[in-house]
């Protein structure tokens, strides 16, 4: 696996590693060992996957709470998506920056989303599979999330959100003190 860092620290792009041979190829997606040295959660309790019809389809920005923040490992199986994070760490340098990247079935590339980091995602193509790894169980009461259009945060999605659950609509922009 390659590791490459972003504008946020922590969250780190994941590129698989091919051995290719007349058959096709073999690469690791996962070394908990390998996350742990490079100081990245190695934790696995949770794997989920959401399934998305359209493309324009949102979901996000979620999160849990303390104590039951999350990190995630996230892979597009199918399709593309722009996959995002959020720093809401009040700590962080980078406090309130955002990252995103494609994610795809063609690319294989995954997105490593610390905790303390908001996630979600636009399609860019009908029928895209999101497969998640995640290092907490979900925890309803800790579910949480911010808007997905937040001026405070400003992340220029490459396409038009055509499709939003009215969980991810009713989210709250960051509070002004936050954004100041």
């Amino acid at each position: 696996m390659i590791f490459h860092e972003t504008v946020i620290r922590g969250v780190v792009v994941v590129e698989p590693e091919p051995h290719e041979d007349e058959r096709g190829f073999f690469a690791r997606t996962w070394d908990a060992e390998e996350f742990d040295r490079r100081g990245l959660n190695g934790r696995l309790v949770q794997c989920s996957i959401s399934f998305n019809r359209r493309r324009g389809t949102l979901r996000g920005m979620h999160y849990q709470a303390a104590p039951h923040q999350e990190a995630k490992l996230v892979r597009c199986t199918s399709g593309s998506i722009f996959d995002v994070a959020v720093d809401l760490r009040t700590e962080s340098t980078t406090y309130r920056r955002w990252f995103g990247t494609e994610l795809s079935a063609v690319n294989r590339l995954a997105l490593y989303v610390p905790e303390g980091c908001a996630h979600g995602f636009l399609t860019l193509t009908d029928d895209a599979e999101v497969a998640y790894q995640i290092s907490q169980f979900h925890a309803p009461d800790a579910a949480r999330g911010l808007r997905w259009d937040d001026p405070a945060i400003g992340i220029e999605w490459p396409g038009d959100v055509l499709v939003v659950n009215e969980r991810d609509r009713s989210y709250p922009h960051l509070p002004a003190e936050a954004a100041a």
